[in-house]
């Protein structure tokens, strides 16, 4: 009888542990099959929404996944929505792109490059054609009769290169050296700029390329450029780290081969990405933003010898001086000469 007992026992158990199994089984999440693409907007989200879309619907084929796009002229939206797992993937610029890997989990893998085969791009800043503002000089004169416009604090032609090599090692703030200052996009300065509602505004030789190409010079060919930056890195594409590895191999095949090849359909696809004044794009790790980490930590021993805060100064030299190391031994695994400075 304590036998039967027994072994009905194991039976019933034996049930339970396959209803269980089966149970865990059905509730096993489904495979991922959409991939949520995030976008900068530079120019209007429609402008992009054009641009963006042959080569999103490339990528689904290739992926044989849906891709969604996530549109924003907002930096610090798009890098939001990658820490809360809302977006996958994402174009981002230098600055943003760092601040994705910092706060929300990304990791670069790839970049673009410039179809001219210029390696980079420049931050600007402009002025109307026909204005009397012909230098930096000029507009350092901080007499509080300019309106000028910057970018989104997140944007690395924007706002970072012009603060780290320009306004920082004149001793020049902004806020304090124009009438107004308004951050807008780059679109948005430019046509400001060209229509006389600013003096003069932060800008990058991308976008004045694009406007060329899309609009016929329409706003670009009504400006000028009083300032150019160093060569800056061109912009990083980003995903979440804790992507599934076989979604991130899906990714990473389409962008390193995408326009690559002598095929028509190669030629088409290097088309799609002409709009957008891109070649294609290129492996990359996160040390492809040691460049923009070097120029905040430019930006950062500037503030802190304008604040006469010695402590701060050593600090921000310090971690200047570490992060060009780490440049120089990055630029020589890959063979290529770190630029002087």
């Amino acid at each position: 009888m304590i036998r039967r007992h027994f072994t009905v026992g194991l039976g019933l158990a034996a049930a339970l542990a396959l209803a269980g199994c089966a149970e865990k089984k059905a509730a096993a999440p489904a495979p991922k099959d959409t991939i949520v693409f995030s976008i900068l907007s530079t120019e209007s989200a429609q402008n992009m929404e054009s641009y963006w879309k042959p080569i999103l619907a490339d990528m689904e084929k290739s992926t044989g996944m849906k891709v969604k796009p996530f549109f924003s002229s907002n930096y610090s939206s798009l890098i939001v929505a990658m820490g809360a797992k809302q977006t996958d993937v994402g174009w981002f610029s230098n600055a943003s792109g760092l601040e994705a890997v910092r706060r929300s989990g990304g990791e670069v893998f790839a970049r673009t490059f410039d179809p001219s085969g210029t390696d980079g791009y420049k931050s600007v800043i402009i002025v109307p054609a026909d204005s009397k503002i012909n230098s930096v000089q000029d507009l350092l004169k901080c007499d509080k009769s300019l309106d000028f416009g910057i970018g989104d604090k997140k944007s690395t032609s924007g706002t970072l290169a012009p603060m780290t090599y320009v306004f920082i090692p004149a001793n020049k703030k902004p806020e304090t050296c124009f009438k107004t200052v308004l951050s807008a996009s780059h679109d948005a300065n430019l046509f400001a700029v060209a229509n006389h509602k600013l003096d003069a505004a932060t800008n990058n030789t991308t976008a004045l390329s694009l406007n060329r190409l899309a609009k016929g010079g329409a706003q670009a060919d009504k400006v000028k450029v009083i300032w150019e930056s160093p060569t800056l890195p061109e912009d990083p594409i980003v995903w979440r780290k804790d992507l599934d590895p076989v979604v991130k191999e899906k990714v990473r095949q389409f962008f390193l081969t995408y326009g690559q090849g002598d095929t028509p359909v190669a030629a088409q696809q290097r088309k799609n990405l002409e709009r957008l004044s891109m070649g294609g794009f290129k492996a990359a790790d996160d040390t492809h933003l040691l460049v923009v980490r070097e120029m905040e930590a430019l930006e950062n021993v500037g503030l802190a010898r304008d604040a006469g805060d010695q402590a701060k100064l050593a600090a921000a030299e310090k971690a200047l001086a570490d992060i060009k190391a780490q440049r120089v031994v990055a630029e020589g695994k890959a063979g290529v000469a770190a630029p002087a400075n």
